[in-house]
């Protein structure tokens, strides 16, 4: 018994630090978008179907589509607005032109505290699944693939 008790008890503290660092939308993703991005994108933001019909006026209104919920934000990582949230966080690193997405500035106030956030998010989604693609292909980008999907993580 003890030889099969002691590496079973070493696997579970091996594996501990891991299950602890799992990023999670309750627990990681909420506070830092209520902190980051709830002030344009929150209750009193548009869905997106009327954000993309009136733009420009909910653009003045510095209102974004609406996000305030685990089922709203991952529509703008999986889909039908896919790997928005990708497009637009993103550090810079990860596109053709090296500048960071139109909303990677509002992750916080430092380089610093911005490079943190974006890395929450990155891992949330799951560091395999960032990418820029869309449902479809757009221009010289290729649409997202079912591998590139299953590889998201997006844990509640």
């Amino acid at each position: 018994m003890f030889k099969t008790l002691v590496p079973s008890l070493v696997c579970l503290a091996l594996a501990a630090p891991a299950l602890a660092s799992d990023i999670t939308y309750r627990k990681d993703i909420r506070p830092l978008w209520n902190a980051q991005c709830a002030a344009c994108h929150g209750a009193s933001s548009p869905y997106l179907g009327d954000f993309l019909e009136n733009q420009d006026k909910y653009t003045k209104m510095m209102k974004g589509p609406r996000m305030d919920t685990y089922a709203d934000l991952i529509i703008f990582v999986g889909w039908p607005d896919t790997g928005a949230i990708m497009r637009r966080l993103d550090d810079g690193k990860n596109s053709k032109d090296g500048k960071p997405g139109n909303m990677y500035q509002y992750l916080g106030a430092t380089d610093a505290e911005r490079q943190k956030n974006f890395e929450v998010f990155k891992k949330w989604v799951g560091e395999d699944a960032w990418v820029h693609k869309r449902w479809d292909k757009k221009g010289d980008m290729p649409g997202v693939t079912k591998e590139e999907l299953s590889k998201m993580k997006l844990k509640y």
